[in-house]
C-alpha cells in the first residue's frame, strides 16, 4: 500500500487504515498498489473501464503473463493482500490470502483479482475484495490484444499502441466529469482506445437539494408559534420532541461515501445554520426562503409542501437533482444512474401503499389529502388514476418539470405556496405529483432501490440497527420518528446516534474540523 497507509493496530488480520477512508479511496488504494506492483517489474499495463463501479481493472499482455504472476503474488504476499482468480461463467471463489506459489496456481486464468483489507479507523466500515484491482491477460492477435471479458468500451486495442493518461471518471461510474472528489483530478494510465464517452455514461451534473429545519432555535420557534397563534413557552426548548439528532451531518456523509458524483449541496433553511457545517466548503451554499419564495407575502413558512414548491427557484440548480429531507441516506455506493438514465429521464419509486380513493375528506392525514389533490390535477390533465405514494427516499426531480407544472397550474402553485402550514389543500409537489406529472409527459420512468426504513418507535429498534450495520446492503436509508413519544425519543436517540457515526464514519467536505 501507499505511504499514507497504515497498518491497523486492532485488526486480527493484516489491514490497512487511513483516515477519511470512502469506497471510493479503497477502489483506488488497490488500484495504485497492483500498477505499484507491476510498475516495479517493469511489466507494461493500462487501466480498462470494467463493468462494475467498484473495482477496477487493468490489462496486462498475454506474454508478459509470467512476469507479471511474479511480481504479483511475491508482492501480494508480502503485504497481506487477498487474491482470486476469475473465469467467466464459473462461481466467484472465496478470497484467499496471496501466497507465492500462486503464480503457479494461477498460470492459466485469464483474469485474477486482487485487493488488500481496509478499515476506516474505527473499525465500523470495512471495504472488502469487491473493491479489488483485477488483472486481466490480453491475448495477442496480430496487430491486436483482445480482452478476455466484456467492458464498457471495446474487446480489443492496437497492441503497439502507447499509454496515455485519461481522466479517472472514464473507469467508474461512482465519478462524474462534474464531481468534486479529489479522484476525479488524478489522470489514469491506460489506452487511447478507451477515451470514449460510452451510451451508458451520464455527463450531465447532478446537484442535491436539502431543506432543513433546527427544531431546538429558539428564535424559530418563537416565530412559529407567533405566526400560529399560539402561546410560546421558552422552558420548552428542552422538550425531548426537538432533541437534536444531527441527521444532516450523516446524511451529508452518506454522500461522501456512497454518492461523490454529486457536484454542488443547496441547504434551503429559514435562515438557520448548523454549528458544524462549514460554508465556505466548495459546492455547498445555504439558500434562505426569501431567496427563492415568489411571493414574499408568503414568510415565514412552517410548510413542507410549500417550500417544495419553490425549489426549482433555486439560482444556479442543476436541470437533475436529488431532492432529499434530512433523514435520508445513501446507504451504499450508487452511480447516478440509480436516480436517471443516460438521457436525462428521472427515476421515481413508487411505494407498496395505496392513496385511499374519493375526494379529499377531514379524516384524511396531510399527506393523504396532498396525494389526491395531486391525484385531481393528474386526473383532469391526463385522465388517469393514480393509486401509490413514493418511497420515503431520494427524489430524482427535473427542474424544468418542477416550472412546468407551476406554470400550469398557477392557482393551486399559489394555495400550497401560501399556506405557511399543512393545509388539506396542498399538492405535494416533489414527493409524488413531479414524478407522476413527468411520468405521463415522457421525463420520469418507474425503477426500485433497495430501501432501508428505520421505525425508531420500533421495539426491536436495536437489533434492526445492528442488522442493517452488519449488511450494510441498502441502496437508501430513511430514519423516521413519526410515531414515537416525546417521552421516548432520548432513549431512541441513544441507539441510533452511535449507529449512525458507525455507519457513517468518515467526516463530509462540508463539516468543520473538530475542536
Amino acid at each position: 500500500m501507499g505511504p499514507d497507509w497504515e497498518r491497523h493496530p486492532d485488526s486480527p488480520e493484516t489491514a490497512y487504515t487511513r483516515p477519511a477512508l470512502t469506497p471510493l479511496d479503497g477502489r483506488e488504494a488497490n488500484h495504485r498498489a497492483v500498477t505499484a506492483l507491476l510498475d516495479a517489474a517493469g511489466v507494461e499495463h493500462f487501466t480498462v473501464p470494467g463493468i462494475d463501479d467498484r473495482s477496477s481493472a487493468v490489462g496486462v499482455p498475454e506474454h508478459r503473463r509470467a512476469a507479471a504472476l511474479a511480481a504479483l503474488a511475491t508482492g501480494a504476499a508480502a503485504s497481506g493482500a487477498r487474491i482470486t482468480a476469475v473465469r467467466p461463467g464459473r462461481p466467484a471463489e472465496r478470497p484467499r490470502p496471496a501466497d507465492p506459489v500462486d503464480r503457479d496456481r494461477l498460470a492459466d486464468t485469464p483474469v485474477l483479482q486482487l485487493s488488500w483489507p481496509l478499515l476506516d479507523p474505527t473499525g465500523a466500515l470495512a471495504l472488502g475484495h469487491e473493491y479489488g484491482c483485477a488483472v486481466e491477460f490480453w491475448t495477442a492477435d496480430g496487430p491486436w490484444l483482445r480482452a478476455p471479458r466484456p467492458n464498457r468500451i471495446t474487446g480489443r486495442i492496437a497492441a503497439d499502441g502507447p499509454p496515455v493518461e485519461l481522466p479517472a471518471h472514464l473507469f467508474t461510474r461512482l465519478l462524474s466529469p462534474h464531481g468534486t472528489d479529489p479522484v476525479n483530478r488524478r489522470p489514469v494510465r491506460s489506452r487511447a482506445e478507451f477515451d470514449r464517452t460510452g451510451i451508458d455514461a451520464i455527463t450531465f451534473p447532478v446537484d442535491l437539494v436539502y431543506t432543513w429545519v433546527d427544531g431546538t432555535d429558539p428564535a424559530w420557534r418563537r416565530r412559529k408559534a407567533e405566526t400560529s397563534g399560539a402561546v410560546y413557552h421558552a422552558e420548552s426548548a428542552s422538550d425531548a420532541r426537538f432533541l437534536s439528532r444531527d441527521e444532516l451531518r450523516y446524511s451529508l456523509r452518506s454522500l461522501r461515501l456512497n454518492a461523490p458524483w454529486v457536484r454542488n449541496v443547496y441547504v434551503v433553511t429559514d435562515d438557520q445554520r448548523p454549528a458544524w457545517l462549514d460554508e465556505s466548503a466548495p459546492g455547498l451554499r445555504i439558500v434562505p426562503h426569501r431567496e427563492i419564495f415568489a411571493d414574499p407575502a408568503d414568510l415565514p413558512t412552517f410548510n413542507s409542501h410549500a417550500i417544495e414548491s419553490q425549489l426549482h427557484r433555486i439560482d444556479g440548480l442543476a436541470e437533475h437533482f436529488l431532492y432529499l429531507n434530512d433523514d435520508m441516506f445513501v446507504g451504499r455506493p450508487l452511480s447516478p444512474h440509480a436516480f436517471f438514465t443516460p438521457t436525462g429521464i428521472a427515476k421515481h419509486f413508487p411505494s407498496a401503499a395505496r392513496i385511499p380513493l374519493g375526494p379529499v375528506t377531514p379524516e384524511d392525514t396531510p399527506v393523504d389529502a396532498a396525494c389526491k389533490n395531486n391525484r385531481a390535477l393528474l386526473q383532469e390533465c391526463f385522465g388517469r388514476v393514480n393509486s401509490q405514494p413514493m418511497d420515503h427516499i431520494p427524489y430524482a426531480l427535473l427542474r424544468s418539470v418542477l416550472a412546468e407544472m407551476a406554470e400550469r397550474f398557477p392557482t393551486e402553485w399559489a394555495r400550497t405556496a401560501g399556506s405557511r402550514f399543512r393545509a388539506m389543500t396542498d399538492l405535494s409537489v416533489t414527493s409524488s405529483l413531479h414524478h407522476y406529472y413527468a411520468l405521463f409527459t415522457g421525463r420520469s420512468v418507474p425503477s426500485s432501490l433497495q430501501y432501508g426504513y428505520v421505525q425508531l418507535a420500533h421495539p426491536e429498534l436495536a437489533q434492526r440497527l445492528a442488522r442493517m450495520l452488519a449488511r450494510r446492503d441498502r441502496d437508501a436509508i430513511c430514519v423516521n420518528d413519526a410515531f414515537s413519544a416525546p417521552e421516548d425519543m432520548a432513549a431512541q436517540n441513544a441507539v441510533l446516534g452511535p449507529w449512525l457515526e458507525a455507519y457513517f464514519p468518515t467526516r463530509s467536505r462540508y463539516e468543520r474540523e473538530p475542536a
